[in-house]
């Protein structure tokens, strides 16, 4: 029962880094558009710095968490994720060899 937990859990890590990466990536989107409008209203001040402080920040988060995603890549076990019955129905005819 542990491997297959194990599995679960996983797979609910890996979810969880691909929705936050895609958070970090709005952020970044974010801050990268202030710090360009803050940039271009008042060149030099303090909420510039903080937006370019910030766009920073979560550029360091977008790339650890693509790197650690990157590293938790799914391992192909080799069989299909879900194992659902087959829709053929099953040869009952048997021929006997000659």
């Amino acid at each position: 029962m542990a491997p297959k937990t194990d599995r679960i859990q996983f797979l609910r890590a890996v979810r969880q880094l691909r929705r936050i990466r895609a958070f970090y990536a709005a952020a970044l989107v974010l801050w990268a558009g202030s710090a360009v409008w803050t940039g271009w209203q008042a060149p030099g001040s303090r909420q510039m710095w903080v937006s370019v402080l910030l766009l920073t920040v979560f550029t360091v988060l977008l790339v650890t968490a693509s790197v650690s995603l990157r590293r938790l890549a799914v391992p192909g076990t080799g069989r299909p994720v879900h194992h659902a019955a087959s829709h053929k129905a099953p040869d009952t005819r048997r021929h006997a060899h000659a």
